[in-house]
């Protein structure tokens, strides 16, 4: 069974056995503010429509993804030996159709693999994710799995974009006592508020952490309520997932 049209493949230059997708609204059976393929069991949706979703999904998965319970955090899990729901922002995986998958709906999915196809990631980086450093722990756990930053790939799908993410001084004041470069991804909008560029803080973790090969970008959830669930922007809303997963070499 292919994905639905209307669902994101990554384009980048990842490896002929790594597999990655992110989902939209289209393609489910949800109603309401949740229409159509919402897949967040936590959402306010009635559970057995974001069950048939999550079957409908499942069909173009070679497992079931390894779904984790996101606390806006920036703890890394294991996604080859998870059993139950961990409270983790991001997973990695080495073993061929081991799903590593992050709900999302307005926080940035950044999906990673390495060069030789053999590790892949994702990681829900949210602002306090972001700036709590789930990226440069996701692209740490890489490494001890065998992976060196530099020859790692990044993608970074759909999220709330610069001109719609209004923060307020507890956000700038976080990612500046990181890293005082991180200014150059705010702009001031108004008094004590800034418009914080979610896209340029992933890169620039990517690049604290040794990863300079980052695609994707640009697709703001809150500015296309058509194809996006955005949580900024409708409160009770859906999710949507984005995917990554190595194939066995035949």
């Amino acid at each position: 069974m292919n994905p639905h049209p209307d669902w994101i493949v990554p384009e980048w230059p990842a490896p002929a056995n790594v597999r990655a997708l992110i989902t939209t609204r289209a393609g489910g059976v949800s109603t309401g503010p949740f229409a159509s393929f919402n897949l967040g069991l936590r959402s306010g949706d009635d559970p057995q429509a974001v069950m048939a979703n999550r079957a409908r999904l499942r069909r173009v998965l070679p497992q079931e993804p390894k779904w984790l319970g996101q606390i806006h955090g920036a703890d890394v899990a294991d996604a080859d030996d998870l059993a139950e729901l961990p409270a983790a922002d991001a997973a990695i995986a080495r073993r061929p159709g081991a799903v590593c998958a992050v709900l999302i709906a307005d926080c940035l999915p950044v999906l990673l693999c390495s060069r030789d196809g053999y590790l892949v990631a994702a990681a829900h980086a949210g602002w306090r994710g972001l700036s709590g450093g789930v990226i440069e722990n996701t692209v740490h756990e890489l490494g001890k799995a065998g992976a060196t930053p530099g020859e790692l790939l990044a993608y970074l799908g759909p999220a709330i974009g610069p001109n719609a993410f209004e923060v307020g001084a507890d956000v700038y004041d976080a990612f500046l006592a990181r890293d005082p470069l991180s200014a150059r991804a705010f702009t001031p909008h108004r008094p004590g508020k800034w418009l914080a560029d979610l896209f340029m803080l992933a890169r620039q973790a990517l690049e604290r952490a040794g990863v300079s090969r980052a695609y994707g970008g640009g697709l703001c959830t809150v500015s296309d309520p058509q194809r996006f669930f955005s949580y900024r922007r409708d409160k009770t809303t859906g999710r949507m997932a984005a995917l990554i997963w190595r194939e066995s070499p035949d």
